[in-house]
């Protein structure tokens, strides 16, 4: 370990030189580094695909392509049109006792930033931080999951390839070598994973007032208004519980229906299943979970409710004899105080928990630490905004599930327990920056009134500042 963090703690220290030695770098610069990026996923995709699917144990190269690959080169075309734009100035206003000042802000490059990346989605949340990371002028080094072997080897390998380590770089290991990453003096740190590492990267972190964005998770509700046909919410619910299956921190964990809904909207669930994953493709396109310990701790949440009487139906479809596999199931009514309703399930499984009046369902939302997503089905835009105001979470989708991530204009992020900080885009390039507040005095210095000794002047300005 300590050769490990010798190491890292050099290559920290030899990145933070090479910024000291261009602290703005140029739009071209940035340009190059990013299509770099490009130049990656062009070159690789088939390979990333391949070791994903290996780590996995399954895992449709199909999914990492439209889950990964393609929301990456998405916000990577939204960066380089961007760019130029968003390292631009920004003019700003100024009082009338301050006419004589011109203000305007420049987005400065921060330093280096750490990412430590999860297992879940490898690829999109190591390289889509890089890609903010870099428009913004930073140098990153990455910490990819160690429970991805193959994929955190070829990542090093590939960023190796195409970038020098004093502008990106990799270091694989273990929780010894995540703890010393998370307690390096990097000029930011983002992770995203689970809320419990999430305090201890924060804790890590303190002791050299890093700054960070912590991308966590939580209990994503979805919320089916009464006035939403339960047949076309229950197309989209499955699409986004059952991507990557369920090992999304985005994913729906629960949904809130019309109790005398329920019955419909388990057996349209049912039947979405069967239409997604048809037995004949389902062994090649449904994903395994990652590790025995998720496997084992669903296993168990399915367990207490047996005996407690409550009723779970599994889908009938086929998946792989590799890696850990369980089939989506559904969870009629659960008691709320159930492990599987306490804890983010991050995996198929789907509790479908009914309601009264749609004021229940917000109260059920609001009384619950506040999540990463939230999801609302309705056409009924008072009950739309009902649920808006009436609720606090990362970001909504509405009439849909997942889709906010794929927005490059939007944010993302959580709030409380479900993270600190916002990104992508935009957002992101201000993320990984230094908002630097500049104030110009041009042709006459206000402050000579306001010097001593004081008198008649002094008092007037005084008196006229604190109108």
């Amino acid at each position: 370990m300590d050769r490990q963090a010798d190491t890292a703690e050099q290559i920290l220290a030899r990145q933070r030189a090479a910024f000291q030695e261009d602290i703005y770098p140029p739009y071209e610069v940035r340009m190059e580094r990013l299509s770099r990026i490009g130049k990656l996923l062009d070159e690789q995709s088939d390979t990333l695909c391949e070791a994903i699917a290996e780590d996995f144990g399954n895992r449709s190269h199909y999914e990492t392509k439209l889950l990964e690959i393609a929301p990456l080169k998405s916000e990577l075309r939204h960066a380089k049109s961007h760019l130029r734009k968003w390292m631009r100035p920004s003019r700003r206003g100024r009082s009338i006792e301050f006419l004589q000042m011109s203000n305007w802000v420049q987005y400065q490059p921060l330093g280096v930033v750490g990412i430590m990346v999860p297992w879940n989605y490898p690829l999109i949340l190591a390289l889509g931080p890089l890609i903010d990371v870099l428009a913004a002028g930073n140098r990153a080094m990455i910490k990819p999951s160690e429970l991805l072997p193959a994929t955190s080897a070829l990542l090093a390998r590939l960023i190796a390839q195409y970038f020098p380590p004093e502008e990106a770089t990799v270091i694989e290991g273990g929780v010894d070598i995540a703890e010393m990453f998370s307690a390096l003096p990097f000029d930011h740190l983002i992770f995203t994973g689970s809320t419990a590492v999430g305090k201890k990267v924060m804790a890590a972190a303190a002791a050299n007032l890093t700054p960070l964005t912590l991308e966590l998770g939580g209990k994503s509700p979805t919320i089916v208004a009464p006035d939403y046909p339960v047949e076309k919410a229950a197309r989209d619910i499955a699409f986004g519980k059952l991507m990557n299956a369920g090992q999304t921190c985005i994913a729906p964990d629960y949904v809130l229906v019309e109790r005398k809904k329920m019955d419909a909207l388990k057996q349209a669930l049912l039947k979405q299943v069967d239409a997604l994953y048809p037995q004949n493709t389902a062994s090649q396109q449904y994903t395994s979970l990652v590790g025995e310990r998720s496997f084992e701790r669903l296993k168990q949440g399915l367990a207490e409710l047996q005996t407690r009487n409550t009723e779970v139906i599994a889908a009938a479809i086929s998946t792989t004899e590799t890696g850990f596999n369980m089939v989506p199931t559904l969870v009629i009514d659960p008691p709320p105080d159930c492990r599987l309703m306490e804890e983010e399930i991050f995996g198929p499984i789907l509790p479908l928990v009914p309601y009264d009046t749609l004021q229940e369902a917000i109260a059920f939302v609001q009384a619950r630490p506040r999540p990463l997503a939230l999801y609302i089905f309705t056409n009924d835009r008072s009950a739309e905004d009902e649920v808006l105001k009436g609720t606090i979470s990362g970001n909504v989708t509405i009439n849909g599930t997942l889709l906010h991530i794929a927005q490059s204009e939007l944010p993302f992020g959580g709030v409380g327990p479900s993270g600190i900080g916002a990104y992508h885009g935009y957002d992101g390039f201000k993320r990984f920056s230094h908002a630097r507040g500049i104030a110009k005095v041009r042709f006459f210095n206000p402050a000579v009134l306001a010097m001593p000794p004081y008198g008649k002047i002094a008092n007037l300005l005084g008196r006229f500042m604190s109108r």
